[in-house]
């Protein structure tokens, strides 16, 4: 053989063994990822972490879910396949948990972080009484998914853990909703009294009877207060009463009027953009997306050229980076319309801004990169929760937090 044809037989060789080992290495790569694709492709509220390590003539599963049927999806697609493998990814709730596997917020804000740990990323917060699934532990922080899906972790300060049973009993426990912007309970039922703990909108808690101007309430952990009745209402009569109108929504955003602005806040001691917009739905009976680039799937698409005759009141304006031919779009920002071509949002702090030219409070770049108007009220979509439809705080016929 003389030395070409040697040369060429060694790379064919070569390339044949290079393509063999790449195709069966990539193969089950490429089957997690179609996986997390189909069940988690937004891993801020599905969590699908898994990957594969090659040990000998077959594959090592390492992770972990807290989705069953996306680990029997991929467990198909490799049977299906015949690729060989030892499944070692675990399956969420952690047994370390003893089935306390349900959470109540105990204090009126709660700082939940990227990581289990206080240097973390504050990614959202979460107000007193929300109740939360709980998905692990370590000693001292929970992992824990908040009623609108979002993924993270909140320090053992911060919670009331409960089994299925304590759970329910505190869904079926009448409530009070806390409907002022900041406020505090107290010892006694006199504002003079000592008070208990501080209070932002949309506290609740369990209600245990009236007295006087008061009603006197539990705390998840079993603190006992009192919440002046002119500063709260009954959970089911603020509930009976809401109607979804443009009017309260305004009412609502200008009563949070001056907010700082706070990277990961939804609540009345800071806000960012979409914990703004958040905090004003949800305060008129709608359980919104977390994020901007969440809330902009849901609703329905009023305006996407910059035409802001057809807006209403309520609708929600989102800002960002434009598609281009090598970039996607990127949505960083959103704000409320309060008509009079003004909207509010939270930038700085919570202002109200304009798209008109000749205003005095033009918000030029804002309008540079504006994207597209949503339209809430009234809508179905998916992300869209409507506490009258599917409540979260008390025992109906749709719990969302087992869905």
């Amino acid at each position: 053989m003389n030395i070409n044809k040697y040369f060429a037989l060694l790379l064919f060789v070569l390339m044949v063994g290079c393509n063999t080992h790449t195709e069966s290495d990539d193969n089950s790569e490429i089957y997690i990822s179609d996986v997390k694709n189909e069940f988690a492709p937004d891993k801020r509220v599905a969590l699908f972490d898994v990957t594969s390590e090659k040990k000998g003539d077959q594959y090592l599963l390492k992770g972990e879910t807290n989705m069953p049927e996306a680990k029997a999806a991929l467990k198909a697609k490799l049977d299906s396949a015949k690729i060989k493998y030892t499944d070692s990814i675990s399956v969420l709730p952690a047994s370390n948990l003893e089935n306390k596997i349900y959470g109540i917020i105990d204090v009126s804000v709660a700082n939940l972080r990227g990581e289990g740990k206080h240097s973390a990323e504050l990614v959202t917060q979460a107000t007193l009484g929300t109740p939360v699934k709980i998905w692990k532990r370590t000693q001292q922080w929970y992992y824990v998914q908040t009623p609108d899906g979002y993924l993270a972790w909140v320090d053992h300060g911060g919670i009331t853990t409960m089994n299925e049973q304590e759970f329910n009993n505190w869904k079926a426990s009448e409530k009070i909703i806390y409907t002022r912007a900041f406020g505090q309970s107290y010892k006694e039922t006199s504002k003079e009294s000592r008070p208990v703990t501080d209070l932002v909108t949309g506290a609740i808690l369990e209600l245990e009877a009236e007295k006087d101007n008061f009603y006197k309430v539990r705390y998840p952990d079993g603190r006992a207060a009192f919440i002046s009745k002119d500063e709260s209402e009954k959970y089911s009569d603020w509930l009976e009463n809401l109607d979804d109108s443009e009017a309260d929504l305004v009412s609502t955003a200008q009563e949070l009027m001056g907010l700082p602005y706070l990277w990961g806040g939804t609540s009345a001691k800071g806000v960012d953009c979409s914990g703004y917009t958040k905090t004003i739905y949800f305060m008129n009976g709608i359980v919104v997306p977390r994020d901007a680039s969440q809330q902009v799937r849901e609703g329905e698409l009023i305006d996407s050229t910059g035409n802001f005759e057809n807006l209403k009141v309520g609708d929600l304006l989102f800002f960002g980076r434009p598609a281009t031919d090598s970039t996607s779009e990127k949505v960083v920002h959103v704000g409320m319309w309060i008509g009079n071509n003004e909207f509010i949002h939270s930038s700085g702090d919570v202002h109200i801004s304009s798209m008109d030219e000749n205003a005095e409070n033009f918000d030029e770049f804002n309008k540079g990169r504006y994207l597209r108007t949503k339209r809430y009220l009234g809508e179905k979509t998916k992300g869209l929760t409507y506490l009258k439809n599917e409540p979260i705080f008390k025992a109906e016929i749709t719990d969302s937090l087992n869905n």
